[in-house]
């Protein structure tokens, strides 16, 4: 797996929005309206909608 990317600004509001603490997750994907997230610590995966602006 590629490594993760820190969220953008708006990536952290919609993070927070599924009740995640952005400090806690990297980007790793961003595509077809889906973030893949990657916890910085456990390395567990997400996936969860992108919310276009």
């Amino acid at each position: 797996m590629k490594n993760g990317k820190r969220p953008t600004r708006r990536e952290k509001e919609v993070i927070r929005k599924y009740r995640l603490n952005p400090e806690n997750w990297l980007v790793s994907k961003r595509n077809d309206g889906m973030l893949l997230l990657v916890h910085r610590f456990t390395n567990s995966v997400k996936r969860i909608p992108n919310e276009r602006w």
